[in-house]
């Protein structure tokens, strides 16, 4: 049961403005088909220094795709990429000593111990002597892994690799990391000490992070802004804070518990500011320019009805997920 307009218009594909600053990755019109399937469908991304960035969607949404262009790893059909400056497709070696990818299934020499298989990287970027042993030493301390150096990397746990990963990652010291399904089939712990690793690099050295994931509560808790993604088009980009309040019609939502009933959604709608109320899960869901819930109060007890519920309406990660995807078709 509803009365007056009980839902916010159509969105079409947000983008919020990128934070100011340098850009790390750029893409402009990017593209990929394989054939007849279109992977990529004109991408166009900006991430800014220092930021951890998250890239969300089902699987098969391009997501994989537009990695391996960004790393020089597959070339665009159309559009252009910049990553801290250079063209993956003309200059990927430059691209490469920059960054840090991490995939979903981490490549590491299981018959070398942990502290060989980061040295081993080092010696790869021209990192050796003195030098590659102290950063190998800190990476492995930064990730936990010290006290198993010297261990075989067969004997390791899955987390354990993935943990390895990051500081395979770490050592030589990227700009920018790059994280595909970093945390697929991480118990829970493991996988809150992998966000934690890869938050306090962010943080305390100012990288770059681009995770990609279909994990939205993993996205929502370390991510400063989100680009939602399907059938390789971007769907929505921003902040989430800001994503909730594109979804709300850029209006004030507010959650009342009371009773139902045509008389009740009747008044609630005669209230002033209110624009729309809708009966949903057992709640009262009122679209408002502003905060009213001075005035719904007040209506709710001079009617004599139960109040049990009063509250402005947080949409999360996972609701502005689903209805973005509901309003794209």
């Amino acid at each position: 049961m509803s009365a007056a307009e009980p839902r916010a218009p159509v969105l079409p594909p947000a983008a919020a403005p990128a934070p100011a600053g340098p850009a790390v990755v750029e893409t402009h019109g990017l593209r990929k088909r394989y054939g007849e399937q279109t992977a990529v469908d004109g991408l166009d991304l900006r991430i800014t220094e220092g930021e951890v960035f998250g890239l969300l969607g089902p699987n098969g949404a391009g997501k994989t795709t537009t990695i391996l262009m960004l790393m020089g790893l597959s070339e665009p059909t159309a559009g252009d990429i910049r990553v801290l400056g250079f063209d993956p497709v003309r200059e990927p070696l430059e691209v490469k000593r920059r960054v840090g990818y991490l995939p979903e299934h981490v490549a590491l020499y299981d018959e070398l111990s942990a502290r060989g298989n980061l040295l081993y990287t080092a010696d790869l970027n021209g990192i050796r002597g003195a030098e590659a042993r102290s950063r190998v030493a800190s990476a492995l301390e930064r990730v936990g892994l010290a006290a198993a150096a010297d261990r075989r990397v067969r004997e390791f746990s899955h987390g354990m690799r993935q943990r390895l990963g990051i500081a395979d990652v770490l050592v030589k010291r990227p700009r920018l990391i790059v994280l595909d399904e970093p945390t697929l089939g991480l118990d829970p712990e493991a996988v809150n000490q992998l966000l934690d690793l890869v938050l306090r690099a962010a943080r305390e050295e100012r990288i770059t992070v681009l995770l990609s994931s279909h994990q939205l509560i993993q996205v929502q808790r370390i991510c400063d802004r989100v680009g939602i993604v399907a059938e390789g088009r971007l769907l929505a980009c921003g902040p989430i804070a800001d994503l909730a309040e594109q979804l709300a019609g850029g209006v004030t939502v507010v959650e009342l518990g009371t009773s139902d009933g045509l008389d009740v959604a009747q008044a609630i709608a005669g209230q002033g500011g209110v624009l729309g109320v809708e009966r949903r899960d057992g709640l009262w869901l009122v679209r408002a320019r502003g905060d009213v819930r001075p005035a719904l109060a007040r209506l709710v007890v001079d009617r004599g009805w139960p109040l049990t519920h009063l509250r402005l309406r947080d949409f999360g990660l996972e609701e502005i997920y689903l209805r973005y995807f509901e309003r794209s078709g």
